[in-house]
């Protein structure tokens, strides 16, 4: 019988439920594409990003962190409309987690209660050579799904990474119309290899996903995934501060900006923000990324400087 493997990240608390072992110490790892979730309380949004991911990825990891809205019920119940349910996994994380920004920083990077603790712990769950992280409010296109798709297995021992553009939709009560945002390109590197040279780190304002300055980067195309905002709710509740400097958080600060304009009437004012009315009986989701992102003109993006995590 072999001896017990120690941990790889003990955590300072010293739970050994939540230190993490990386999959790769045990042997290598099966071909394919994981999609990693780290939520909180998005119930109202997995009807929209489990289906089309499933479709996407061979597996999905969905980690909850202390929701109180049924969001794991909710995701098995997702995967289960499209027969999906055994390439679902479904952890609860019970711990408090800070909050990007401050409350990050102030955090040790062991902690159970550190964004990059949480990061690690999740994705040491992933069980294939290459794994994605995405939020509970990114939803794919049907581009998306395709491109996805074929990406899942082109990518295997290559050691790329991938970047995927995603766009912020604003949704007004009712959901009927929505505010898509073109007017900045939000570019973040999503698909990794699995291995100890792509793990997270600790940085300034919350985690960042290592890697070697050799790893080729892959760009996916634009129109692939929307990024929901509802404007009928906190979409900031998650930052400990509101000061989105000029150098710390460029992205945050579009966001507030368009935030702001959109809860004063202001919306038109928006370079890049386009006004979208779906169909009757069509919510604006189901129509931006089955048709309307599909069928717009190329390039999506055609101003404003890229901002990237």
């Amino acid at each position: 019988m072999s001896p017990v493997r120690g941990a790889d990240i003990p955590c300072l608390e010293q739970d050994p439920a939540y230190d993490v072992h990386w999959p790769w110490r045990d042997g290598p790892l099966s071909q394919g594409l994981t999609c990693v979730f780290r939520v909180k309380n998005e119930a109202r949004n997995l009807p929209w990003v489990i289906p089309p991911m499933l479709e996407a990825v061979q597996h999905v990891v969905l980690v909850d962190n202390l929701s109180d809205d049924g969001t794991p019920d909710v995701a098995r119940e997702a995967a289960a409309s499209i027969g999906a349910a055994d390439r679902l996994e479904v952890h609860s994380y019970p711990h408090r987690v800070s909050r990007a920004g401050t409350e990050h920083l102030a955090t040790r990077h062991d902690s159970v209660h550190s964004l990059t603790h949480f990061y690690n712990w999740s994705f040491s769950h992933v069980r294939t050579a290459y794994s994605m992280k995405w939020d509970g409010d990114m939803v794919l296109t049907t581009e998306g799904v395709g491109v996805l798709r074929d990406l899942s297995w082109q990518l295997h021992d290559s050691g790329a990474i991938v970047a995927i553009p995603r766009h912020p939709l604003w949704i007004e009560p009712g959901g009927q119309v929505a505010w898509l945002d073109l007017g900045f390109k939000f570019l973040e590197p999503w698909v990794y290899p699995m291995g100890p040279e792509f793990t997270f780190v600790k940085a300034f304002e919350w985690e960042v996903r290592e890697f070697p300055e050799t790893s080729q980067r892959l760009i996916a195309p634009e129109g692939l995934c929307v990024e929901l905002k509802w404007l009928d709710q906190d979409e900031f509740s998650h930052w400990s501060a509101m000061d989105f400097d000029e150098s710390r958080a460029p992205r945050k600060r579009r966001e507030w900006q368009v935030y702001s304009a959109l809860k004063e009437g202001r919306g038109e004012e928006v370079q890049g923000l386009h006004r979208i009315e779906a169909p009757p009986g069509v919510h604006v989701i189901d129509y931006v990324t089955d048709t309307w992102l599909p069928h717009a003109e190329r390039p999506l993006v055609r101003r404003g400087r890229r901002i990237e995590s």
